[in-house]
């Protein structure tokens, strides 16, 4: 039974589903929507605005899944993902890359990377929320 949601959508403790989301992307429009969507949902949210950012904050807060854009300046989607899986602390984590181009080229790429899915931009609140119960570590 799910609570309703009020002042923090959090009443009553947080739902058994939660996870914990790291989200890079360099848009601030993209970044600000997942974690609208993602934290109305009652996910704990980490953004990053590139791969660097986003490395740095890895071992900190240790997510359940990432979503991460494929291009960005500096260190790219791919590189990203490619750096996250060689770590053996994080290999197990799913990687669901964003990016607003739906070319196999592009998803075929990421699979080669490791990332687990790949979600096309924009996306709709529900194409989130089922990408995380789908693919989220522990679930």
């Amino acid at each position: 039974m799910q609570v309703p949601d009020g002042p923090t959508g959090l009443e009553s403790g947080a739902p058994a589903s939660v996870a914990r989301v790291l989200v890079i992307d360099d848009s601030n429009t993209i970044r600000r929507s997942a974690e609208i969507f993602l934290k109305q949902a009652g996910h704990d949210i980490v953004l990053a605005e590139d791969g660097f950012d986003a490395l740095a904050k890895l071992s900190d807060f240790r997510p359940d899944l990432v979503f991460c854009d494929i291009l960005m300046p500096r260190l790219d989607g791919y590189q990203t993902c490619a750096i996250i899986k060689r770590n053996p602390q994080f290999a197990a984590v799913p990687v669901i890359m964003l990016s607003s181009k739906d070319g196999l080229f592009d998803k075929a790429r990421g699979r080669m990377v490791g990332s687990q899915d790949y979600l096309t931009k924009p996306f709709t609140k529900d194409q989130l929320l089922k990408a995380v119960q789908q693919h989220r570590r522990g679930a």
